[in-house]
């Protein structure tokens, strides 16, 4: 490969020129040896060469030449930051994998799932059903880092049951896990992500976010009291403490949240304070506050100009959340702001942030919030202006080129 990139640099051409005739006369047209193999999948995969990897990977599998070899390399990829090779390389093995029960399959899925995982919400939810039914088959620690993912993902997704379900499954999982495990495992020793006590502890704050999520706000102070004894540990060490810190700035958020859905507004100085001193929680602790200020009519200005400056870049520094929950996060905080302001006759601005709210709903496809901002649009479409009119018919002309696209794509698949 050294050499094919010397000819190419010398003859003043881009990086790679030559790879799709060198992939096709070595590994299509001939026996491919993996001392060669290795290194030209490798630079392919620097020089994001995607479609000579997909063009070598099949050829070389028709005769399930090099799986392990092909899974080993995919591990570095996703390590060095290739996703999209390494998800390549991950469906190839997977198809090609003899044993269907084998761990290496089950690990091959998971690494697909995680890679699924983006911003439109039936791709995840596609993504998630595909993989449930291969967590069983995952070591016993990894299954905890799977068990969890997917717990975020039906969180993001509104599946409560599933979250629920998914939650005493990882609870049940850890339990076991502890019991046999008396000595603590050293870091670099272990398959999981996090230590123990932190998958326990993660369950318990699932579950009190689903019932948040549902309104059952008693319900979620008592998976808060709970996941906060839990994540408290003897003897820590320096990890450990990283996330007893977590769950302490958790349980402290979440208690100010819980009690403000019930309606208790003592607490929203103090839970202004937290946020002041806690940046990443600002757009989750607006949301709620707004949640709260909508359900009991109150005035919470005072606390949306406090925060005015830094409310638009938040959504990016919203540390300890998954990209997806983020970007419905947001979402959910424009729906929120809007009916805010709607229901404080601000009808101005009220039009112009559930605009904004359509479109984000419009690019997360999220079809629950799409068909909320039509029916609000049309509750109050008369308080608005042209301008508003405008950006309303826009974003419905994008609406239905999508669905145009998913007509047309079936009429072919037919």
């Amino acid at each position: 490969m050294a050499q094919l990139d010397l000819i190419t640099q010398g003859m003043n051409l881009e990086e790679g020129y030559f790879y799709e005739t060198y992939g096709g006369e070595c590994f299509v047209e001939s026996a491919p040896h993996w001392r060669r193999l290795e290194p030209f999948l490798q630079r392919c995969a620097e020089l994001d060469k995607l479609d000579c990897i997909q063009r070598v990977i099949q050829q070389v599998t028709d005769d399930r030449s090099y799986i392990s070899e092909l899974f080993e390399m995919a591990e570095g990829m996703l390590e060095r930051g290739q996703q999209q090779a390494a998800r390549m390389l991950y469906e190839c093995v997977a198809e090609c994998e003899k044993y269907q029960h084998s761990e290496r399959l089950a690990l091959c899925q998971y690494r697909i799932f995680t890679l699924s995982l983006g911003q439109n919400q039936h791709d995840n939810l596609r993504a998630a059903v595909h993989f449930e039914p291969y967590i069983n088959r995952l070591d016993e620690e990894r299954q905890l880092d799977a068990i969890k993912d997917l717990a975020n993902t039906y969180l993001a997704l509104k599946y409560w049951d599933k979250v629920f379900d998914l939650s005493e499954e990882l609870d049940q999982k850890t339990k076991i896990l502890q019991a046999y495990t008396k000595k603590k495992i050293d870091k670099s020793d272990r398959l999981t992500a996090y230590p123990l006590f932190v998958y326990r502890a993660y369950s318990n704050l699932l579950k009190s976010m689903a019932c948040e999520r549902q309104g059952r706000y008693e319900e979620a102070l008592l998976y808060t009291e709970l996941y906060a004894k839990l994540a408290k540990v003897s003897e820590p060490d320096e990890e450990d403490q990283i996330y007893i810190d977590k769950f302490a700035g958790w349980t402290e958020a979440n208690t100010y949240l819980y009690k403000l859905m019930i309606g208790d507004f003592r607490v929203l100085p103090a839970y202004v304070e937290f946020i002041e001193q806690n940046e990443e929680e600002i757009l989750p602790a607006l949301i709620n506050i707004l949640e709260a200020a909508n359900k009991f009519e109150q005035n919470v200005d005072e606390t949306l100009y406090k925060f005015s400056d830094r409310i638009n870049s938040e959504i990016n520094h919203s540390k300890g959340y998954t990209e997806q929950i983020k970007s419905e996060m947001y979402a959910t905080f424009l729906l929120e702001r809007s009916l805010y302001h709607l229901n404080r006759h601000e009808y101005r601005e009220g039009l112009k942030q559930l605009m904004d709210c359509l479109w984000e709903s419009v690019r997360l496809n999220n079809q629950t919030d799409i068909i909320h901002c039509i029916s609000l649009y049309e509750k109050y479409k008369n308080m608005g202006n042209t301008e508003i009119e405008h950006q309303y018919k826009l974003i419905m002309m994008e609406v239905q080129k999508s669905y145009e696209k998913k007509e047309n794509l079936i009429c072919n698949l037919a």
